[in-house]
């Protein structure tokens, strides 16, 4: 068997944006031909972009999708390009690969199983294709087979896995390519970024590649598409049971290419160990997120309500390693040129004259916040080169309160209107956090985490206001972590004020010594009740029967915390559906717009509970 060069090119996309998704695919093919690449695999749905949601339902959708796979063809001259596109056949639409061999298409391969968990919908738009079908498509005038299709270049037989394909174990179409003798199976994708899946992706891959007896070749989708799923952008190559071959995540660029020679000494060569660190993953992926949220909503910069806590310390050091991975990969007139920015940069600290440039922050004190957060907020921005203003609340609170007040009659006091008095707190900083966020023609970014959507620990149009979330799908426990962990290992030493804080909404007066962990309980015990209660959807009564063995706790206690937390869950889902967007990061999330669906109004567990309550 003679030499083949093959190549994964991963793209950064966004719907409807015809020009530039076929500008970076036309980029990524004229790559691959000055090195020679005998095929090119592109990801999943790479015309259009995976997020184009029902989009692909339209009849003129798919089929200017198509009519830019004709547009690119003449551009595939000596190279055999797979490009991913949407395909309606009659009522039915279909994801498919082009593919393109030497300016003539010769076929499109057909996607056989949909994603339905999770952050995937696919069933909505798309029909599996029948294995061992193939029909004949009206390519604008011209029969192109389309279907269950396998090809041959240079003696190597290949074929196709999309995606979903390959994780349906048994039944996978990878077993039929296997029996039809293929030496190559490429699986192109649009698999989302979760901490902890390239790991699982590595292992599929690996396994794959032994199990079907040929070299196995992944592509993935880059970049913050379309709002709330990032894409990692993430090639593999494996080889009797060996990964040989993976590029870097994550990457800022508008394409990335991974080139690679098989020959017969593919398999026998040393196999290739690769790190996973969670933290650096979610680092890496938020601020991709972030930059391509703020470039592709044509926004000139972030604002954020910086409170000297957790949360917002947490984004506010996001934005700024944004703009440190950002210029390091792509340069800073590039970094620059992508987000629509025109400013001169000093010759020293430029970075930070970029944050300067991209972040505002102001800490809004109310007559219960504490010289503490004050310090720790303004030490932190000061040290990232952030924007920093200061105000107080006092007036408008006030304000607010003597008007209701005038109004029933009475005065409000901290026994007995304690929800109402911390609220109009968290509520009277969003009118004028809105308007710097105007002023500036910027994202306002929230600071919500997942354990506060979990129990509703936030105020609706206070600290839930804002355009995106950027860490509503992480739990409060990791952030903790990761706040230490980014003021040591990624150098942030404007950290110090806030790693020395107990989390706390800073809402009633001082004298009450308020803390989060007192208000609901300890966020380590949130994190495993919500993994087993929303993650894996099961009963208060087996939650207790999975965690009291587990935790060191005393049974009552646990039942107290479980009750509490499904009560709170069930009263609070209307918030959970009004929340901004949020990037999903983790293996799952509580958005009900993109994992966990829940009814606003229900029973609230109540018979459950009283179950729980009585053994």
């Amino acid at each position: 068997m003679s030499q083949i060069k093959i190549a994964g090119a991963t793209v950064n996309q966004t719907p409807l944006d015809w020009s530039g998704n076929f500008q970076h695919i036309l980029s990524a093919i004229k790559e691959a031909q000055s090195q020679e690449v005998d095929v090119l695999c592109l990801p999943e749905l790479s015309i259009t972009g995976y997020g184009s949601e029902d989009l692909f339902l339209s009849n003129w959708y798919p089929r200017k999708a198509l009519e830019q796979v004709q547009e690119l063809i003449p551009h595939c001259e000596n190279i055999t390009v797979a490009v991913g596109t949407p395909v309606r056949l009659g009522k039915e639409v279909f994801n498919g690969m082009a593919i393109i061999e030497n300016q003539t298409l010769i076929g499109i391969v057909a996607k056989q199983f949909m994603a339905i968990d999770g952050v995937h919908y696919e069933f909505r738009w798309f029909t599996p294709w029948p294995a061992g079908k193939v029909v004949d498509l009206d390519f604008f005038g011209q029969k192109i087979p389309l279907g269950d299709l396998t090809f041959e270049k240079k003696g190597y037989k290949y074929g196709f896995e999309i995606c979903e394909d390959a994780w349906r174990g048994e039944i996978r179409p990878g077993y039929r390519l296997q029996a039809r003798g293929m030496d190559l199976i490429f699986n192109p994708s649009a698999s989302h970024f979760a901490m902890g899946k390239s790991l699982l992706r590595e292992n599929l891959v690996r396994e794959s590649s032994e199990l079907l007896n040929a070299h196995y070749f992944y592509v993935n989708l880059l970049g913050n598409e379309s709002g709330r799923m990032i894409f990692d952008g993430e090639i593999l190559l494996a080889s009797k049971g060996k990964l040989l071959a993976k590029n870097e995540l994550l990457s800022f660029k508008d394409f990335q290419l991974l080139v690679e020679t098989l020959d017969e000494q593919t398999g026998n060569r040393a196999p290739l160990i690769s790190q996973h660190v969670k933290k650096e993953e979610f680092t890496a992926a938020a601020t991709l997120g972030l930059f391509d949220y703020l470039r592709k909503s044509r926004s000139k910069g972030f604002v954020l309500s910086l409170s000297g806590g957790a949360d917002s310390a947490t984004i506010a050091v996001l934005v700024a390693e944004m703009v440190k991975r950002g210029t390091e990969e792509l340069g800073l007139s590039r970094f620059m040129e992508k987000l629509g920015l025109e400013m001169e940069l000093p010759e020293k600290n430029a970075q930070q004259a970029l944050v300067h440039q991209l972040l505002s922050t102001a800490y809004q004190a109310s007559v219960n916040s504490s010289k503490d957060t004050y310090d720790s907020a303004r030490l932190l921005a000061n040290s990232l080169g952030a924007r920093f203003y200061h105000w107080q609340i006092a007036d408008e609170v006030q304000s607010y309160t003597r008007k209701i007040e005038q109004a029933i009659g009475r005065k409000l006091t901290w026994e007995k209107d304690d929800i109402t008095l911390q609220n109009i707190q968290a509520r009277a900083r969003s009118p004028i956090i809105w308007m710097l966020a105007n002023l500036e023609n910027a994202l306002l970014l929230t600071t919500s985490n997942r354990s506060e959507g979990d129990v509703g620990y936030t105020t609706m149009d206070g600290d839930t206001s804002g355009s995106i979330s950027p860490i509503a799908a992480v739990d409060k426990f990791f952030i903790l972590q990761w706040l230490k962990w980014a003021e040591i290992t990624l150098g942030y030493e404007g950290l110090k004020g806030v790693n020395a804080l107990q989390p706390t909404a800073e809402l009633r007066p001082g004298a009450q010594h308020q803390t989060d962990e007192d208000d609901l309980m300890p966020y380590a015990i949130i994190v495993e009740i919500e993994k087993l209660a929303i993650r894996d959807r099961l009963s208060p009564m087996d939650v207790y029967h999975q965690l009291k063995s587990k935790l060191d706790l005393d049974p009552q206690i646990l039942k107290t915390y479980i009750s509490k937390f499904f009560r709170l869950w069930s009263r609070n889902q209307w918030k959970r559906e009004r929340l901004a967007p949020a990037f999903h990061l983790d293996e799952f999330n509580v958005d009900p717009k993109t994992w966990y669906r829940f009814p606003i109004l229900s029973g609230g567990y109540e018979e459950e509970l009283k179950a729980l309550a009585e053994i």
